[in-house]
């Protein structure tokens, strides 16, 4: 899966967890491990302008995807396998989402990581217009989020008892010497 982040935004953010996440819901959701997708973060100034370009909206917002191949569900049975694909862009704000993160009581991190699982989704054709549309993308979206968090907090815990092994293991060598 190949993931491209280009920070643009003067923000200091976690490009590692940016990506993970994004790699885990696309794994999760069963896209092609060929699949590319762009990250891209943005000041409020040039999230405004996106903001206003494609949606006609003033002022800045925290997230837009931008798809880029048409991806459908199932496809066709007489259409041959499907290949890797470009999935598009996904465009973040940190500004914007700091005031978010602070608002809603959790870290930057944790905000931008809910993001990227949101537009993600959005991507893979999920959507929030109507409210059956919405119910269903935001518990998908909330369940993905913290299966990713227990899957980092499970890598976290398998590489400190690695550390500890080895240490154990590096001292365990002088009881063989004479």
């Amino acid at each position: 899966m190949s993931i491209e982040v280009s920070n643009e935004s003067g923000i200091d953010v976690s490009e590692r967890e940016l990506v993970s996440v994004a790699q885990f819901v696309l794994a999760a959701m069963e896209v092609n491990p060929a699949a590319e997708l762009s990250l891209v973060l943005l000041d409020t100034t040039a999230m405004a302008d996106l903001h206003m370009r494609w949606m006609d909206l003033p002022g800045p917002t925290d997230v837009m995807s931008f798809p880029m191949d048409e991806i459908e569900p199932g496809g066709r049975p007489d259409a041959p396998e499907p290949g890797p694909a470009m999935l598009g862009d996904i465009v973040l704000c940190p500004e914007f989402a700091e005031d978010q993160a602070t608002r809603a009581g959790h870290t930057l991190g944790h905000e931008l990581a809910l993001l990227t699982v949101h537009g993600v989704l959005h991507l893979l054709g999920y959507d929030h217009a109507e409210p059956a549309e919405e119910k269903e993308m935001f518990a998908l979206q909330k369940k993905l989020l913290e299966d990713w968090v227990d899957d980092e907090v499970a890598g976290y815990r398998r590489d400190r008892q690695a550390e500890r092994d080895q240490r154990l293991l590096d001292k365990s060598r002088y009881f063989d010497e004479p």
